[in-house]
């Protein structure tokens, strides 16, 4: 594949005019962090301004609108992961959200012991399985799934059996981009008895999400990848409704009680998601969730995620051609049915070229240990060029060497 094949690509794409909708400098270095955090768009950029304007003048009268944008943002949002209104909420963190549905969740199935993870998940995901395993007594099982191509469906149904209370994994890992199939593995979890959560934090925005259709009872995620809400901008969750009545979350907050204003002594949770709102919102950070959806509605799922797979066939087809040769190796899966929307590449000095890449300007990626490197393209506003010229300088830095010793990692990769 040479350069002609990308701008061919390029002229094709329907989502090319989604680009003119974010500042970009075509001079500066590439940008492939896309999974990591999205870019600002002006979109995003006027709804800040708008809700600063708008706390500027209202102050606190602007809470009679304010106060249900969580459930009315997080409605627009679950028609980027398939799911019907009434189930979705915008706020807190993902870490904190995902704390409140694996807690509801092991208490929703009393008498059942086990919550089973992925050993190559994200870190805050393990750690919350394993704190909240620790404080009950569970078993935690983490099945140490294939690094490159994800878990086995048969590793997954040999750690299940009656006494598993949750099944909680990434749709998309983090690291690999080894894609799970949200069907298969929703159903398996329910013929154990078992709940089935997910975290769509590197899928939502970029690949196909169905929960309604796949069955899932939970699901949590970030909006600040490729939702490109901003830094700090809040999470999401979603509990299917015909479950949400039976769920108790463990943090009472006035914002999920049935009747907040009432100041009432004794706590009484909302009907239906609302139960699952803690404290106060962060109302601009959600301006920032709703114009960031809305231009991906706009953009169309469809078309999203055909990109991406597009995106991350030709990266793919470029490492194994000009990148193997040169000791580096893709470590996400050849598979574009068990792909997500980033890939990773691993080479013995990943730091040294990351660092390189990074310092000289020439391409913006990000490092995992011990040794891999991710690009994370955008199919909303990254070029098949793009991709393409990434990696012809990711080949130019590694022909020209590598520095021994590039210096201490700082805490950001």
């Amino acid at each position: 594949m040479d350069r002609a094949v990308a701008e061919a690509l390029d002229r094709d794409d329907p989502l090319a005019s989604f680009r003119e909708r974010f500042p970009i400098d075509d001079a500066g270095p590439i940008y492939m962090d896309g999974n990591s955090l999205g870019r600002t768009s002006y979109a995003v950029r006027e709804a800040l301004d708008a809700g600063v304007r708008d706390w500027q003048e209202q102050l606190v009268s602007g809470w009679s609108d304010w106060i249900e944008l969580p459930a009315q943002v997080g409605d627009r949002l679950g028609l980027l992961i398939g799911a019907g209104p009434g189930q979705v909420l915008v706020c807190d963190s993902t870490t904190v959200n995902l704390y409140k549905l694996v807690d509801a969740a092991l208490s929703a199935r009393p008498g059942r012991m086990v919550i089973v993870g992925d050993a190559n998940d994200f870190p805050t995901d393990r750690y919350v399985l394993a704190g909240l395993a620790a404080a009950r007594g569970y078993e935690l099982r983490l099945i140490g799934s294939n690094p490159i191509t994800g878990l086995d469906l048969a590793e997954l149904a040999g750690a299940l059996d009656e006494r598993t209370a949750l099944v909680s994994l990434s749709h998309v890992n983090y690291r690999s981009a080894a894609r799970l199939d949200l069907d298969a593995v929703t159903d398996l979890a329910h013929r154990h008895g078992a709940l089935m959560l997910w975290d769509l934090s590197h899928s939502a925005g970029a690949v196909h999400v169905a929960l309604d259709a796949a069955g899932a009872d939970l699901a949590v995620g970030c909006s600040y990848k490729y939702l490109n809400a901003g830094p700090g901008a809040p999470g999401y969750l979603y509990v299917r409704k015909a479950l949400a009545d039976e769920l108790r979350q463990p943090i009472w907050g006035w914002f999920g009680h049935q009747d907040q204003f009432e100041m009432g002594t004794a706590y009484q949770p909302a009907v239906g998601v609302g139960r699952f709102l803690t404290g106060t919102p962060p109302i601009l950070g959600l301006h920032a969730v709703s114009a960031g959806v809305e231009l991906l509605l706009e953009a169309g799922l469809d078309r999203l995620w055909a990109k991406s797979q597009a995106l991350t066939a030709m990266l793919a087809d470029l490492i194994e051609a000009r990148l193997a040769p040169l000791g580096a190796r893709l470590v996400s899966p050849g598979n574009p049915g068990r792909r997500g929307a980033h890939v990773a590449i691993a080479h013995p000095q990943a730091w040294a070229w990351c660092s390189a890449l990074i310092d000289g300007r020439l391409v913006v990626a990000d490092f995992r240990t011990p040794d891999a490197i991710r690009l994370g393209p955008a199919p909303l506003y990254t070029r098949f060029v793009d991709g393409y010229e990434a990696i012809e300088r990711m080949e130019a830095v590694l022909t020209s060497g590598l520095t021994a010793n590039p210096g201490d990692r700082p805490r950001v990769t």
